[in-house]
């Protein structure tokens, strides 16, 4: 498909540069078969049903962001997929300075070696030393933001804190599953007063996911590969809710590809633990999950297709001209959406 039909504009003051205090009186536009409808996401348990599930993503950002040098030369990078316990993948800023070999100083006695450049201009970085690589993140790494809230403040404090999802456990993700920054001790408590159950896997979401797409169609595009894992107990979890009659509705497209790229044709989740790099647009059938609650996206971002692929090009160029209208704030800090196809989530 060609990459502008997912084009649209957005005015720059939509981008949420904080998210909602407390953080589930943020917006929730509920896009359905029965149309929009404003609502709150502390309203949740008035809107979906008992027996349904929700599925979260445990993984937990690290502080991947970080600034050295090679000799007198800058060089930020981005770390974005582990490759090994000491190797991991970047993105580099200033990269034409940075050559196979080189070593980077990234003060604090952390420093890295650059080999095996990427097409896409990645490196990657083999920390030195025996100290675990996450200690020397956690001294001279910084929160990734992500560039559309980057470049309009610097990071801060409350970033820690605001870039974490209550569920966050497992450390691994270079970007936030934003969708799950909505969800309070107190929403969750209602929740599950509403009957309405949560599970959670891990999927290390890296920064290409968010990334736009250059190509010109759909089938040009390369998707960067993230490490997820879904244990048994939960994909049968999984399995009984839906063989119950009930839904699965994932918090977050990372929690969707994760649960998908682990769905048989036949509809049973399977056990997973590996890299995915599913890329999915309209005409794509869903076989795992019944709806989603995820963020308002990027024009022309790989995201804004998936939820056109789940609920209809049409449909969510509408949703997104209502919520532009009406004052939704988008992008990682901003409003939510509910999404609720009809039960076969064919997006057709």
């Amino acid at each position: 498909m060609k990459v502008d039909l997912f084009d649209f504009d957005l005015p720059t003051d939509r981008i949420a540069l904080r998210p909602a205090a407390p953080r589930d009186s943020a917006r929730l536009l509920s896009v359905s078969p029965a149309g929009l409808d404003d609502r709150i996401v502390n309203e949740l348990p008035r809107l979906l049903n008992p027996g349904d599930l929700l599925v979260f993503n445990d993984t937990r950002v690290i502080p991947a962001q970080l600034e050295g040098r090679r000799g007198d030369s800058r060089i930020g990078a981005t770390l974005h997929k582990r490759e090994g316990p000491r190797r991991w993948r970047a993105f580099i800023r200033n990269a034409r300075r940075l050559h196979d070999g080189d070593v980077i100083e990234f003060g604090d006695d952390a420093v890295a070696i650059a080999s095996d450049r990427g097409a896409d201009g990645s490196f990657a970085l083999d920390f030195l030393g025996e100290e675990p690589v996450e200690l020397l993140l956690d001294r001279v790494g910084r929160m990734p933001l992500p560039p559309y809230i980057a470049a309009k403040r610097p990071t801060d404090a409350r970033d820690a804190d605001d870039y974490q999802t209550m569920f966050a456990r497992e450390k691994g993700a270079v970007a936030a599953p934003t969708a799950a920054l909505h969800f309070t001790p107190d929403l969750m408590a209602a929740l599950d007063s509403a009957g309405i159950g949560h599970a959670t896997l891990t999927l290390h979401v890296g920064a290409g996911t968010f990334l736009p797409v250059k190509a010109d169609d759909t089938a040009d595009h390369a998707m960067h590969a993230e490490w997820g894992r879904i244990d048994a107990d939960t994909a049968d979890r999984l399995n009984a809710v839906r063989a119950a009659g009930n839904r699965v509705i994932s918090v977050g497209t990372t929690s969707l590809r994760l649960i998908e790229s682990a769905t048989r044709a036949d509809g049973i989740i399977e056990p997973f633990e590996g890299d995915t790099s599913i890329f999915i647009t309209p005409g794509y059938q869903f076989r795992g999950i019944d709806g989603l609650i995820t963020n308002f996206h990027l024009p022309r971002s790989t995201l804004f297709m998936l939820v056109s692929a789940l609920m209809g090009l049409e449909t969510m160029q509408a949703a997104y001209a209502h919520a532009i209208a009406s004052g939704y704030r988008f992008y990682s800090y901003g409003d939510a959406s509910l999404l609720l196809p009809h039960r076969s989530t064919s997006g057709t």
